[in-house]
């Protein structure tokens, strides 16, 4: 199961921005742009995230439970290439008081 799907700490520790054609119909983007706001000519970042207390606008539930992104199937790349277990994540999992995840490694 992904670890994922309980977890939303990153979406509560991290600003998620990203280039702004990612939120543009018009450009091929999917991130609804309603849910995002500008923060420099080329970047946008999803509401909720460019502040000291970040919550990202998409996230609906609990961190550490019962969590999802309302918009997981158009979320930006940013989010897409956030990968459980790396520091970052372990960073914002500490800091919602939750344990380290232990990712299995494949053998070479």
């Amino acid at each position: 199961m992904n670890p994922c799907i309980t977890c939303g700490a990153c979406c509560a520790t991290f600003r998620v921005s990203f280039y702004w054609a990612e939120a543009d119909p018009f450009a091929g983007g999917t991130v609804p742009p309603e849910l995002t706001e500008q923060i420099s000519p080329a970047l946008v970042a999803m509401r909720g995230t460019n502040q000291t207390d970040c919550r990202c606008v998409a996230l609906e539930g609990e961190i550490g439970g019962d969590i999802r992104c309302r918009i997981y199937e158009q979320r930006s790349s940013t989010c897409r290439e956030f990968e459980a277990g790396e520091e970052s994540c372990l960073r914002a999992r500490r800091k919602h008081g939750l344990s380290d995840l232990l990712i299995p490694t494949v053998a070479a």
